[in-house]
């Protein structure tokens, strides 16, 4: 092979040592992933999605193609399942239509069996940017969707005191997102998304705008809640590292339009902690993960 035709490093991103994916659109992957639809609907079912963009001329640009793929329903044990691919490759989309903000060009979404026709409370979003109601108090904010579903007020109260400790605000209840730092005002969002005790999470990249020590701890108040919320997250990314330290299940998209390549089922790790960024068996699995990313069909 000639240096000139070898894949590129990817460039370093996100957490320091970790590489973020950034494959460019050369070549085809080849796909070894294939979704069984069969039996009843599970926890969450999409199948034969796809999406296109019209621009104002009517042009289309397709962003999603033909993807399938189920999450079983594993009662008491929250799922963890991420996206990994290349950037813009259509990994937001994916998450925007599940979460009812874009309707399908082709297929559809099963929640639980049901059709998801719009935005539901089965379903919650937490975006990069932060979402926060400057005018509103910390738990103001985390309260605000229970305020529109005519919660009373006592119970409003209590339930935002059990998700402002979950996340470690219950000292800044009373402040405003401007007292804020980063990391703080996604673990507002996260706050407001738990309190609506949704059944499917929708994270699209949440921690790529922090700092390598807060996106730490932000990783492992994720899984503190996959722990003990129940709920099925799925988490969009393109670091590898991110993807492998989180996710029970990792999709490999490919670049736009998005296709599911591969999936990978991430080994169980009895405890996940800093310490286990650097170990052998979790460099294996960030190993086969960019392997498949780079591979480029025969």
């Amino acid at each position: 092979m000639k240096e000139e035709d070898a894949p590129k490093p990817a460039p370093h991103a996100g957490e320091p040592g970790t590489v973020a994916v950034d494959v460019g659109p050369a070549g085809e992957k080849k796909a070894s992933y294939r979704a069984d639809m069969k039996g009843a609907p599970p926890k969450l079912r999409v199948k034969d999605l796809s999406v296109t963009y019209l621009n104002r001329d009517g042009d289309g640009t397709e962003a999603v193609h033909d993807i399938s793929f189920d999450v079983e329903d594993k009662p008491g044990v929250g799922e963890v399942v991420v996206f990994l691919g290349p950037s813009g490759c259509g990994k937001s989309t994916i998450l925007k239509a599940v979460a009812g903000l874009l309707p399908p060009t082709k297929g559809e979404i099963l929640v639980d069996g049901k059709v998801v026709d719009g935005v539901g409370r089965d379903r919650g979003m937490v975006f990069q940017a932060y979402t926060s109601f400057g005018w509103l108090t910390v738990r103001d904010n985390v309260e605000y969707g229970l305020k529109l579903q005519g919660v009373p007020a006592a119970e409003r109260h209590e339930r935002s005191e059990k998700y402002l400790k979950s996340v470690g605000l219950e000292d800044f209840a009373g402040r405003y997102p401007k007292d804020l730092s980063g990391g703080m005002k996604q673990r507002v969002a996260i706050a407001r998304t738990l309190i609506n005790r949704p059944r499917v999470i929708l994270m699209d990249e949440p921690f790529g705008a922090l700092d390598p020590q807060t996106r730490w701890g932000m990783q492992g108040l994720l899984l503190d809640v996959s722990r003990t919320e129940d709920p099925t997250i799925l988490f969009v990314t393109h670091d590898v590292s991110e993807a492998v330290y989180l996710a029970d299940t990792v999709y490999i998209l490919s670049s736009r339009p998005a296709r599911l390549l591969h999936r990978v089922d991430v080994p169980y790790f009895p405890v996940r902690n800093i310490e286990l960024k650097s170990a052998t068996e979790f460099r294996a699995v960030e190993k086969k993960l960019l392997d498949l990313l780079y591979t480029q069909a025969p």
